[in-house]
């Protein structure tokens, strides 16, 4: 396991650089099993980065369980930003509940309201975010960077588990008992909101029960979006040197 035990020293490392040179620095956190490890490694190594979590409205059970699972683990709260009610309304109001299902812009819109703006409001004064966004994870993250210039919010945004593999987390998550979402264990390696996420069938891409009646090419919320483009900057082996 040694060429695990290099990523997670270089994950530590990026963490506490993160810590020491980027306050006040944040963590999104989507209460994920990649966002487990990387709450753990935060809290059990007392790092002064604030944790948080974007709550939709619209999220599994599981996953808003996974808040007092938090709290009861380490003994700590996590943050949560909730959408405008008035937005949410008018966009119920004029297109219905369920209308992400009718068109790509309508999901993205839905998106924009549930998380996209709550981001931008925990983001606020903020120098840096963290995420646990994975290169293997979609085909639109293969040229994702540890480090990168979010020019969206004016900050760097932090992947620290990049290079990391699946198996890989559930090592980590097993070899520390870290709580993780019980959805995971019926088949969704990827979770979000409860009406865009569903379980995958065996040989499956791990994101491919998120928004799955789109093209994998759109596949993305726009949390992590710039002008309907990813922008992948510097790596933090280069912004190190």
């Amino acid at each position: 396991m040694s060429e695990f035990a290099d990523k997670l020293s270089l994950t530590l490392q990026t963490l506490r650089r993160i810590e020491a040179e980027f306050s006040p620095a944040v963590f999104a956190s989507s209460l994920a099993a990649e966002d487990m490890v990387l709450t753990d490694l935060i809290l059990k190594n007392q790092l002064n980065i604030e944790i948080f979590s974007l709550q939709t409205g619209r999220l599994h059970a599981e996953t808003l369980g996974m808040i007092d699972q938090v709290k009861t683990h380490y003994g700590k709260d996590i943050s949560l930003f909730l959408p405008e009610e008035n937005a949410v309304n008018d966009y119920v109001r004029q297109y219905g509940l369920n209308a992400f299902y009718d068109s790509v812009d309508l999901r993205k819109e839905c998106c924009r309201i549930r998380k996209v703006e709550p981001l931008n409001r925990a983001l606020a004064g903020k120098a840096a975010w963290i995420t646990g966004q994975r290169k293997a994870q979609a085909a639109t993250r293969t040229e994702l960077a540890i480090q990168e210039d979010d020019v969206a919010h004016g900050m760097q945004k932090f992947n620290p588990l990049a290079d990391w593999s699946e198996d890989d987390v559930w090592h980590y998550i097993r070899s520390n008992e870290v709580p993780y979402n019980p959805l995971h264990d019926k088949g969704y390696p990827s979770i979000g909101c409860e009406p865009c996420t569903r379980a995958i069938q065996a040989g499956e891409d791990v994101r491919a029960g998120r928004w799955w009646w789109e093209n994998p090419e759109s596949k993305e919320c726009g949390l992590h979006v710039v002008d309907g483009k990813l922008i992948r900057i510097r790596a933090v082996s280069a912004a190190a040197e």
